[in-house]
């Protein structure tokens, strides 16, 4: 067995530099020799590694936070998804993966402050470029320069601490919560669940949100090309002030419709009214439910 590797040692090069294409040099090993299963797996598992990017570096960090803190994760490339604590700690997982860039280059970070956590993944930073921190108490502002590591970051959140979730590239999803949660992103969708309050921001994705409350200083709902669904309590009272360029609205709750309606926007009162809920896409539909 060690012979035939040996032997086709050039072609297995080329499958671990051609990437995807190496299917079709695996099939063709195979049938030109009479490998076991164990060969099989052996030349499968190289062609998939290298086509997928693998790696099995993954960070993993586990910490408390105050009571009405907030865990706020900011990714570049790749999708945060919170879900429910099983206990009182905060649970972070983060895996990465590359194809021409070095995994182990970006590094997460935690920041560990006086009103809670923040949990960055920090990408080398280009020549001739500022510094890139995890710094709380900046904006998340990063340069990559090509670099392709994807980080899939998944975060447990005990019930009471708010969540922010930021990324640039990448889905956002926080279901089945008990917490007060701000997404934003720029390339992705976003979808949120929650019996608290939650905004949400992005540019190329749609939005599906779902609450159970409206804090008094209102929220904002916001994508370009993008479709927004709000699911608010039946017995909401709420202002909505709702624009979209190329689409339409539609609304399944009781609105009483106040002031100029326009085919691009529209100002209502739900229930007796109060804080104002800001939606707003222009290549795509608003549906209130």
């Amino acid at each position: 067995m060690m012979r035939r590797f040996v032997r086709n040692a050039p072609l297995l090069g080329l499958i671990a530099a051609a990437g995807a294409a190496g299917v079709l040099f695996t099939a063709v090993i195979l049938r030109g020799s009479h490998a076991d299963e164990a060969a099989v797996v052996h030349v499968r598992e190289v062609v998939r590694s290298q086509a997928e990017g693998r790696t099995d570096d993954t960070f993993r960090w586990s910490g408390r936070v105050a009571d009405g803190g907030t865990v706020e994760v900011r990714g570049v490339n790749g999708p945060i998804h919170f879900e429910p604590a099983d206990g009182p700690q905060v649970e972070v997982e983060a895996e990465k993966r590359g194809r021409r860039s070095d995994p182990a280059e970006v590094r997460i970070e935690v920041v560990e402050h006086e009103h809670g956590v923040t949990i960055c993944a920090v990408y080398p930073t280009p020549r001739g470029r500022s510094e890139n921190r995890c710094d709380p108490d900046r904006e998340w502002s990063v340069h990559t320069k090509n670099n392709d590591v994807r980080v899939a970051f998944r975060v447990r959140v005990p019930e009471g601490l708010k969540i922010v979730g930021r990324t640039i590239n990448g889905e956002l999803e926080a279901e089945d919560l008990r917490n007060d949660i701000a997404l934003y992103t720029v390339n992705g969708d976003i979808d949120v669940s929650t019996t608290g309050w939650a905004e949400a921001r992005t540019v190329n994705g749609s939005i599906e949100a779902a609450l159970g409350a409206v804090p008094p200083d209102g929220l904002s709902f916001e994508t370009v090309n993008g479709d927004l669904h709000l699911d608010l309590p039946d017995d909401a009272d709420a202002e909505i002030d709702a624009r979209w360029l190329n689409g339409s609205i539609e609304t399944d709750l009781e609105m009483a419709l106040e002031g100029r309606v326009s085919r691009r926007r529209i100002h209502g009162r739900l229930g007796e009214g109060g804080p104002l809920l800001r939606l707003k896409t222009v290549n795509g539909s608003i549906h209130i439910r």
